[in-house]
């Protein structure tokens, strides 16, 4: 697309000026580019041209007519004026009516054509028929060489916005599509377009927007007709293309080669009180691997939950501590990187090393201690990241829940190093086209296999009826000695919702299981308060632990064989297998009880099946992504990277590899891009304002 088009004002465009410019911008389409990439979101058939006395009730048609009358009519109804217009063409007439919009009565004079399309409805009143409310309308003629964009065509339909009806955007965008065509220029390479047998750029834009007859309105409203094919293959090509730029700068880049002769790696084996699984020890030795290469370590570690992630990352930056260097673990909450601190630095002091916390809402601060490099390891929140803190030679970055952060952050964090090894970790099994795009830049190892020993969690739903017999469960449960967690989605009862909440819900099972010893953890909490529930609880002086789900990630309490999630249906499937993961960390049986309150939503219903059915995180994952849909999977909007307008990762995942294929073949030849300047800068266009791709490289 020509770069003047993303830098040319909407309001230049004949027909809309100021005023509707800024109804566009609320659209955010500002300039020509925004406009042509606000695709239509779905497409009607007006083609048929019927006769009046051929019409179908209920159906959307068109008719062809001649005007018999136009009159306004005044309802008794305080300032609602009805104006009608009766049209006939020989077989019969039809009534049109608009609400409140008498100023059409001056667009209709006795004997002019017109074509209307609408839904085809009898009179409320009289019975008779057939009649037309608000229809879309064309004179023809008005406009002088404009085609039908209203009427006897496939007629798009778009998002539209406060005070900017259909029929306005329409014609605006059919304006804009004619003044783009001729100054559409085409950036993708040619040899790829032949390839994959994708159109030219100008046709893709004018009959994405304005359909030719002979188009496939099925195609088009599944977005799989060809010009979607191709503006979904240019989308992934261009995100792919700067992912491939981002991966082939940091093979450029000079990194750390660490060298350790494992000492402290031997000394933490004889402390741990199990063996690593074959797939931590295959995943620990690429790793290492990365390690020992001259170049920085970009790597993604997927692992289900209870597979041994925290574990192998430590490793990981005991293998750094060895070689002179620090390590830095940044997770996305309080409550998390609190746990991983208390299970780090229980292991770590063993080795004589020091380990500290940096959260935002900790009064201690060992900033001055980081910098001189006296602490070997440093586990915090986004407050890692912050200007003031310096570090002394920072060598590892471990990045935990990376989805919960953006390209920007991560890239943040290895700028407080020189060039330091970055590994990833994820508990959010990522189905493949989503691995793709979100971390397209990292190399991936996956820990498909848990500890040995470990059972399968029975998942069981339960409703309001019964929660009697889930008492007796939880009782039985504890009975043996086992620990159980109850989660809740609130922490108190509020006004604006009947859900149940996690104070009030610790105060009734404590009355319903008096003999207990019943504790209660939440975010609000200060972290002093929240460690020593947590400490309690892992040493068994708590029965049972009420919570919200700060609790979903990094807890591990291996007695703990009973989770009660309370509103099940109110839980993302992701949320759900994550709050499972606590429970069956030990060789016990373990059990996680939905309950369930109130009439199921079918999406909720389908969510509790897959929980119900499935323990393996990479299939919920998958059933996950075809529930939400991309958009919202993890809410890629955050993830910092560019959002894609046409492309859809479930349905183009095809697209996806073969962009993908593609974009790193031409990076690997052109790591610049130098040989093709217009797709330079359509990338740097692309990933604007997320990062900037070239200087990053």
């Amino acid at each position: 697309m020509n770069k003047d088009l993303h830098d040319y004002p909407v309001q230049f465009v004949k027909g809309i000026g100021p005023g509707k410019a800024k109804l566009l911008a609320r659209l955010e389409i500002k300039t020509v580019a925004d406009a042509l990439c606000h695709i239509p979101c779905r497409y009607e058939d007006r083609r048929l041209n019927c006769r009046i006395a051929d019409l179908g009730y209920e159906l959307l048609q068109s008719v062809t007519g001649k005007v018999i009358s136009a009159d306004i009519i005044n309802t008794p109804r305080k300032n609602m004026k009805i104006f009608e217009l009766v049209v006939g063409d020989g077989t019969g007439f039809l009534r049109a009516k608009w609400f409140n919009q008498p100023y059409m009565k001056k667009l209709f004079t006795a004997g002019k054509t017109v074509v209307l399309s609408g839904i085809v409805k009898r009179d409320p009143y009289s019975g008779a028929g057939p009649e037309m409310q608000n229809p879309d309308y064309e004179i023809p003629g008005n406009e002088q060489g404009r085609d039908n964009i209203h009427t006897l065509r496939i007629v798009p339909i778009y998002r539209t916005t406060a005070g900017l009806g259909a029929r306005a955007l329409r014609a605006m965008m059919h304006n804009i599509v004619d003044f783009a065509s001729s100054r559409l220029t085409e950036d993708m390479p040619e040899e790829i377009l032949r390839r994959y047998d994708l159109l030219p750029i100008k046709e893709v834009f004018k009959h994405i927007h304005f359909p030719p007859p002979e188009a496939d309105l099925n195609d088009l409203n599944r977005g799989v007709s060809a010009y979607h094919r191709r503006l979904a293959f240019e989308e992934f090509f261009l995100l792919q293309t700067g992912l491939a730029v981002i991966n082939k700068g940091r093979e450029r880049e000079k990194g750390i080669s660490f060298r350790s002769e494992g000492r402290l790696i031997k000394r933490l084996e004889k402390v741990l009180p199990f063996r690593l699984t074959n797939a931590q020890q295959r995943v620990f030795a690429e790793i290492q691997a990365d390690m020992r290469s001259p170049g920085p370590m970009n790597r993604l570690l997927q692992g289900d939950v209870g597979s041994g992630k925290t574990i192998v990352a430590l490793k990981a930056m005991l293998v750094a501590v060895e070689s002179g260097y620090q390590a830095a673990l940044m997770a996305p909450t309080e409550i998390l990187s609190e746990q991983h601190y208390m299970n780090v630095r229980s292991l770590v002091e063993e080795l004589g090393l020091r380990c500290v916390l940096l959260t935002g809402s900790r009064k201690e601060r060992p900033l001055k201690e980081i910098e001189s490099g006296d602490v070997h390891i440093i586990i915090g929140t986004h407050a890692l990241i912050q200007e003031n803190v310096r570090f002394h030679k920072l060598g590892m970055v471990i990045i935990d829940e990376q989805h919960r952060f953006g390209v920007m952050q991560r890239a943040m964090l290895r700028k407080k190093g020189l060039n330091p090894d970055v590994l990833v970790m994820t508990a959010t099994p990522i189905p493949r086209t989503l691995s793709l795009t979100l971390y397209g830049d990292l190399d991936c190892s996956v820990i498909d296999e848990l500890p040995p020993r470990r059972k399968q969690v029975i998942t069981r739903l339960f409703r309001e009826r019964e929660k009697g017999m889930l008492y007796g469960l939880i009782r039985s449960e504890i009975k043996k000695g086992r620990q159980a967690y109850i989660v809740y989605p609130l922490i108190e009862e509020s006004e604006k919702t009947d859900l149940k909440s996690a104070i009030p819900g610790k105060e009734a099972f404590e009355k319903i299981f008096p003999d207990f010893r019943t504790g209660l953890i939440h975010g609000r909490m200060k972290p002093d308060e929240r460690e020593e529930i947590m400490q309690s609880f892992k040493k068994g002086g708590i029965d049972i632990l009420v919570s919200t789900t700060v609790i979903e990630v990094g807890v591990d309490v291996p007695n703990a064989s009973l989770m009660l999630i309370v509103h099940a249906e109110r839980f993302g499937l992701s949320q759900l297998h994550q709050l499972r993961g606590r429970v069956g960390r030990g060789t016990h049986q373990s059990y996680c009880f939905l309950l369930a309150y109130g009439k199921l939503s079918e999406e909720a219903r389908r969510r509790l099946d897959v929980m119900v059915g499935y323990t393996d995180g990479f299939r919920i994952a998958e059933e996950d992504f075809i529930l939400r849909g991309p958009g919202e999977f993890f809410g890629t909007r955050q993830s910092g990277m560019p959002d894609l307008k046409v492309a859809n990762l479930v349905r183009d995942a095809r697209l996806l590899s073969m962009a993908r294929k593609e974009s790193f073949k031409i990076v690997e030849q052109d790591p610049d891009l130098s040989g093709y300047p217009l797709l330079r800068d359509r990338v740097e266009r692309f990933w604007r304002g997320k990062i900037e791709i070239f200087r990053t490289s």
